[in-house]
């Protein structure tokens, strides 16, 4: 968590709806809840989708976040175990 746009997107998806309003293109069905697509959090972050979504990749395999994909857009939002663990791993650690 070195890079502080990638801190600020893993506080921001804490409180998905209340940092990035309602996700227009989740399917009424879905089970995806606190999901945000990366255009939106590529606005919010003022960066350029292609950077964004380098971030997420990399978080996405670090385990911090969990992605869906509905038609043309990839949804992300908090792996709060995964969170959870490593916390616990850090605090154990020291």
């Amino acid at each position: 968590m070195s890079n502080e746009t990638r801190f600020n997107i893993l506080e921001w998806l804490k409180n998905s709806e209340e940092h990035f309003g309602p996700q227009s293109h989740l399917p009424k069905d879905c089970t995806f809840e606190g999901g945000v697509c990366v255009g939106k959090i590529s606005e919010k972050a003022g960066l350029a989708q292609s950077v964004i979504s380098g971030y997420l990749v990399k978080m996405q395999k670090a385990g911090l976040l969990e992605t869906k994909r509905f038609g043309q857009w990839t949804y992300y939002r908090r792996d709060e175990g995964n969170i959870a663990r490593f916390k616990e791993s850090v605090r154990v650690g020291l």
